[in-house]
């Protein structure tokens, strides 16, 4: 189905509107692989985006988590509780407002971070091994060199 009733938008030709249903198609796919290959039934999809989240700032608060994810923060802190209590992350008081606390990954949440990441780039990197030729991973890297032009302003 396309995702215009009829044409595409004044402007757009039919294969730009084929390639960005395909490629959204195609990415949704591939993300909620990548997703599954780490998932175990330890921790919930949000306390994982949590945890990656917490990783990737560093240290931040629980509101700014919840803004970052999109979530409301009485969600964030009940995810965060969880996360506590698997001994992920510990909460410190923010040097810059005592009435704040900083959320940080310990040595258990950056492990797990890393073996998440480690075990998803395997995968992926298995998968282009067994499933594409040498000539075939050459041309997902050319596609993705022209794909790249998307992310610049």
């Amino acid at each position: 189905m396309d995702a215009w009733a009829t044409d595409p938008p004044e402007g757009i030709t039919d294969s730009a509107a084929r390639a960005a249903r395909d490629l959204r198609v195609v990415f949704s796919r591939l993300r909620r692989r990548i997703r599954e290959v780490a998932e175990d039934e330890e921790l919930t999809p949000p306390q994982v985006s949590a945890l990656t989240l917490v990783a990737k700032h560093e240290a931040a608060t629980a509101s700014a988590l919840a803004t970052a994810e999109g979530v409301r923060p009485q969600s964030m802190a009940t995810t965060l509780a969880a996360l506590d209590r698997h001994g992920l992350i510990r909460r410190s008081p923010d040097p810059d407002d005592g009435r704040s606390r900083l959320v940080t990954l310990t040595d258990a949440g950056r492990s797990r971070v890393e073996g998440d990441r480690q075990a998803r780039e395997e995968w992926l990197a298995r998968a282009l091994q067994d499933r594409y030729t040498e000539d075939e991973r050459r041309k997902v890297l050319d596609g993705l060199a022209l794909l790249e032009r998307l992310t610049q302003p």
